[in-house]
C-alpha cells in the first residue's frame, strides 16, 4: 500500500471538502486519463487496487501514472472501547479528491482497451469518474 514515509504529525483532522480542483485537474503525461466527478477519500487500498486492475487489463503494455497519492492518516478505535483516551490509532491513510482531480493516466495502448481498463479500475474507487482523452 501507499503511505508517507515519515510526517511531521502521527494524526491530522479531518478537514474541509469543498470547491473544485485548481491543480492536477488535466492530463499531464499520458493520452487517455481518469478524472473524479465527486470529492471524497480514497483509501491506498483502493488506489492499489486500482492501479492492478488497469495494469493486468492492458497485459503490462502501455505505460500507467498514479496521480494522486494518499497523504492524510485516519484513525478508527477499536469496536468495543469507550469513548474515552482520545483518538483512534492510524487505521490507513487517504487521498483526498475534489471534483476534476485526474487520478490515473494512460498511454501506449488503443482508446478501446484504455476505456476498458480505465472501466475496471473506476470500479475499485469509491468516488465516480470519468473517462478522459488528451485534446
Amino acid at each position: 500500500m501507499l503511505e508517507p514515509k515519515n510526517r511531521k504529525y502521527r494524526k491530522e483532522f479531518r478537514g474541509k471538502m469543498g470547491g473544485v480542483a485548481t491543480n492536477n485537474n488535466s492530463i499531464a503525461f499520458g493520452e487517455y486519463g481518469l478524472k473524479s466527478l465527486e470529492n471524497g477519500w480514497i483509501k491506498s487500498r483502493e488506489i492499489e487496487a486500482a492501479r492492478r486492475a488497469i495494469t493486468g487489463y492492458m497485459k503490462r503494455k502501455g505505460k500507467v501514472w498514479i496521480k494522486i497519492f494518499p497523504h492524510k492518516p485516519y484513525t478508527q478505535k477499536s469496536t468495543n472501547s469507550k469513548m474515552i483516551a482520545g483518538k483512534g490509532d492510524v487505521e490507513g491513510y487517504v487521498a483526498v479528491v475534489r471534483p476534476g482531480t485526474m487520478l490515473f493516466e494512460l498511454s501506449g495502448v488503443s482508446r478501446e482497451r484504455a476505456q476498458e481498463a480505465m472501466r475496471l479500475g473506476a470500479q475499485k474507487l469509491s468516488v465516480k469518474t470519468k473517462f478522459v482523452e488528451k485534446k
